[in-house]
């Protein structure tokens, strides 16, 4: 029997960060404001803003701690309202109300990006807003930024699934004021925990700095991206020494270094990773019962994952196909139907006044969502597609009961 490919190991750390770890293991340096100049924090900022093409990147602790710098950043007045898609990660709201601010959520369609009609209904009582690239699927950033640039309102982009995406081949994450990436686990860049913001703002990113717990003189060890000029920042760093709040979200040297080995591979895994998901998605799309929802046309995705929609099943069907693919050996989550799943907005009930949002609601309940990393092989994909297609069969042909019943 062949077994199921496994979809959860990370890649192997790049050998060319075993010297550097080993001189950080021998000295314990892992602060990033122990070395004079040019700690691995450092280098990785300026190599990721180099990378994406910015001024200037900042490296904390997660990117959930990235959106919340930026929001502080912003300077938005105490229970400023902040528009979010009803589909995201819970750490997106939770970074809403960590910085003191409303979330206001609008509805996501079937294709899992923003409704663009809720969205600008519900822009003019905003004071920012933030884009989720939610599992790497970008939504119509044209008219998102046309909207929010004539009411002024600046956009974060919540890029954690998409670090080597593209828009008009511009990187997704440059085109808002600011964007935020993640360096967990199952990112494309793995250092088990961690992230980086990065804009072409010096301001922002000088208050950002300051708050990230650059205390006393530590900021004078940021800089600007490889060739920029430095004195915007470093009079925007000196304006407002003092003047801010100290979070302490920094990054470690040792996380720096995991990251840095792995930059070179980004285009590689892109790639793959692109390659992995298109094929899947064809191979599944041959199916009646499972529909994988288009790219948009100025989009060039860089997938780590899989998300498909189940077409003409009820809820019992549906629960039955999670179960059936699992015991195919693929584990897929319905997000909709995952008990207590971070990702469906009802389940954040921290917020007040939750909203009902039935166009979403209606998508989590059929969209769903399978590992499918850049490492695994053609074939690897060729049996996940059988598992995905197999199980819809077994369900809708009615060789297994349903779940329900």
């Amino acid at each position: 029997m062949t077994l199921p490919p496994n979809v959860y190991d990370a890649e192997p750390i790049p050998e060319a960060a075993r010297a550097e770890v080993e001189r950080l293991l021998s000295s314990g340096d892992l602060f990033r404001y122990t070395a004079p100049e040019n700690a691995p924090v450092t280098l990785l900022e300026t190599e990721f803003a180099e990378m994406l093409g910015t001024k200037y990147a900042l490296a904390v602790s997660s990117c959930s701690a990235a959106l919340f710098l930026s929001l502080k950043a912003l300077d938005l007045p105490r229970d400023a309202r902040v528009l979010i898609p009803g589909f995201t990660f819970a750490a997106v709201p939770s970074s809403v109300v960590h910085a003191d601010c409303q979330p206001v959520l609008c509805e996501v369609g079937e294709n899992y990006r923003i409704d663009m009609e809720d969205f600008a209904a519900k822009l003019q009582s905003c004071q920012a807003v933030i884009i989720s690239h939610m599992r790497g699927h970008t939504s119509d950033m044209d008219a998102i930024m046309e909207l929010c640039d004539a009411a002024g309102i600046p956009v974060i982009e919540d890029a954690a699934h998409s670090l080597g995406t593209t828009w008009h081949g511009r990187n997704i994450g440059t085109i808002g004021t600011i964007g935020c990436f993640s360096f967990q686990s199952y990112k494309l860049l793995n250092s088990g925990e961690g992230g980086i913001l990065v804009t072409d703002d010096a301001d922002l990113v000088a208050r950002a700095i300051i708050m990230s717990g650059a205390y006393e003189h530590m900021w004078k060890k940021h800089k600007a991206r490889h060739g920029e000029n430095s004195n915007d920042l470093i009079e925007a760093l000196e304006r407002w020494q003092n003047q801010l709040p100290l979070y302490n979200l920094r990054l470690s040297n040792l996380s720096a270094t995991l990251i840095r080995a792995q930059i070179p591979e980004v285009p590689r895994r892109v790639r793959d990773g692109r390659r992995n998901h298109d094929h899947t998605a064809a191979a599944i799309s041959a199916s009646p019962w499972i529909e994988v929802p288009a790219k948009l046309a100025p989009e060039e995705r860089a997938p780590d994952s899989l998300q498909f929609n189940l077409v003409g099943l009820s809820d019992a069907q549906t629960l039955a196909f999670q179960q059936a693919a699992g015991k195919r050996g693929i584990k897929v989550q319905v997000f909709g139907m995952s008990t207590d799943n971070a990702r469906a907005f009802w389940n954040w009930q921290f917020i007040q006044d939750l909203p009902e949002l039935p166009r979403t609601r209606a998508m989590l309940m059929r969209a769903c969502d399978c590992r499918l990393p850049a490492r695994l092989t053609l074939e690897d994909c060729d049996l996940i597609a059988a598992a995905l297609v197999g199980a819809a069969e077994d369900v809708m042909n009615g060789a297994i009961t349903h779940a329900a019943e």
